[in-house]
């Protein structure tokens, strides 16, 4: 299966191949600045995953039975404080 990044994760395309991923970007399937809508029914009509940090286009996956990852402000945070403390488990809020 390949994945489709949404706009603001364009920049992981290089990262998600080093992993072994196909990977399309938005931008270069002609989708950029497209509603949320177009860029999940691609998805679904290519049979790709894709991965987004918008709510709006995850609930849209979700309710045409698109393959999807929702990577939140809440993930990312949770991610991050947890690298500082294992990197520096000295330093204290």
């Amino acid at each position: 299966m390949k994945i489709l990044l949404d706009e603001m994760y364009a920049g992981l395309k290089e990262y998600f191949e080093t992993f072994g991923w196909e990977v399309l970007t938005i931008q270069e399937v002609g989708l950029q600045g497209a509603r949320d809508k177009e860029v999940v029914e691609y998805a679904k009509k290519n049979n790709l995953l894709l991965v987004t940090q918008d709510q709006k286009p995850a609930d849209l996956a979700e309710l045409l039975g698109v393959k999807y990852v929702l990577i939140s402000n809440a993930m990312i945070a949770k991610i991050a404080n947890e690298k500082i403390r294992e990197k520096y488990p000295d330093i204290k809020p």
